[in-house]
């Protein structure tokens, strides 16, 4: 559900009407401790973390609504939670071909699956436990470190906003930077001095949603910052500390 227009208000809405329109208001889907939605949580972290913000998934994506904050509205106003599976489904397979969200390859016991997780997740305080908490927990490697004038990174590749690790070290000199991203979705690696937002650009690959790119830069000591250039991407998280010595 990598939906990329703006406005949670306008998504409920139009689904709402479109659900109603074709008699599918009282469409109940199971959420919680399930199978189906422990396979949507999967899915929906690797199609629509990206761009969609959902806490209990880690999903920090800014370039769609906020799933959170637009069902938590729907919910005060007196919207079911199997409405609001109906409207995630409804999106999922039948996106608005007049807005950004793109129709994701996905079979419709796929799209149910995620609706299911997202009509269980959405504005719900706390976290997942049991098999549902496995699902995208955040678990980062050692920090990566250069080898012979070698620096590798990875992209998560479940798809969250994230790479492997969020730490590398470095000797000074020239360093061949290389980034794999095996997520499907697009992410480059950039290097920045020091750890604001407003250091000197060192280099960066190019963005790919997959496959591995390599950049030699020469690395003076001192503090990088490494991040995807992606919009949104590294607001999310999707940064870390390179230190060279």
């Amino acid at each position: 559900m990598a939906e990329r227009v703006s406005g949670g208000r306008k998504l409920v809405r139009t689904a709402v009407t479109a659900l109603l329109a074709l008699g599918l208001g009282g469409c109940a889907l199971k959420g919680g401790q399930n199978v189906s939605s422990i396979e949507g949580k999967t899915l929906f972290i690797k199609n629509c973390a990206s761009c969609h913000t959902l806490a209990r998934a880690n999903a920090k994506g800014l370039v769609g609504p906020n799933l959170d904050v637009a069902f938590a509205e729907s919910l005060s106003q007196g919207l079911g939670r199997n409405v609001i599976g109906g409207i995630v489904e409804q999106q999922v397979e039948y996106p608005n071909t007049g807005g950004r969200m793109p129709k994701l390859p996905l079979t419709t016991r796929q799209a149910a699956d995620i609706a299911a997780y997202v009509q269980y997740a959405a504005a719900r305080p706390g976290t997942d436990s049991g098999l549902l908490g496995q699902v995208g927990a955040t678990q980062f490697g050692p920090p990566a470190t250069e080898k012979n004038g070698k620096l590798a990174f990875a992209a998560n590749p479940t798809g969250q906003l994230l790479y492997t690790v969020k730490a590398a070290t470095a000797t000074a000199g020239p360093v061949t930077v290389s980034m794999t991203n095996m997520s499907g979705v697009p992410h480059n690696l950039a290097i920045q001095q020091g750890t604001g937002a407003s250091g000197p650009l060192v280099g960066n690959t190019p963005i790919s949603a997959s496959g591995t790119h390599s950049i030699t830069v020469n690395l003076k000591a001192g503090t990088y910052t490494f991040f995807c250039q992606v919009q949104g991407h590294r607001a999310a998280g999707m940064f870390g500390t390179l230190t060279v010595k």
